[in-house]
């Protein structure tokens, strides 16, 4: 799932399925995604990671080969935690459907990031909360930005 979910490819990979096969509803469903997803990388690995600069939990205490290859850079948030959650809260009010299905594999990839070593739960649950957070910004933006740019 790690290989899967690295640099956001699975959800991409679900933006593009659903821009070219749902029509309407799916090219705005997969815009609500990606931009989730942006807000959430852009505020975990953008400026989270850089402010904290947590180190990674001890490889002693994971007794598989997993926990070699983890990035040497600052464990808090788990980004991958937070595009994963961001872009399941962003369609999942747009296509309920949609968002049924992205459950089990964003869960599985925050799942992953604890067991491989990656992260600890407390870096999972810092990503997911970016994520719903990312997530209610991309759809609330709009309409903040439109009602304070128009307010007399």
């Amino acid at each position: 799932m790690e290989e899967t979910a690295e640099g956001t490819k699975l959800w991409c990979g679900a933006t593009a399925v659903m821009a070219l096969m749902g029509g309407w509803r799916g090219r705005k469903t997969a815009v609500a995604g990606l931009a989730a997803v942006t807000v959430a990388q852009l505020v975990s690995n953008g400026v989270c990671k850089q402010v904290a600069d947590r180190p990674r939990p001890r490889k002693e205490w994971f007794p598989h080969d997993e926990v070699e290859d983890r990035p040497d850079f600052s464990s808090f948030p788990s980004g991958h935690t937070a595009a994963a959650v961001a872009f399941t809260a962003s369609v999942a009010p747009l296509c309920p459907l949609t968002g049924v299905l992205c459950v089990v594999p964003a869960a599985m990839v925050a799942v992953e990031r604890v067991q491989s070593g990656a992260h600890s739960p407390s870096d999972v649950a810092a990503g997911a909360a970016i994520g719903l957070a990312s997530a209610w910004l991309t759809r609330r933006a709009p309409h903040l930005i439109l009602r304070h740019w128009l307010r007399p």
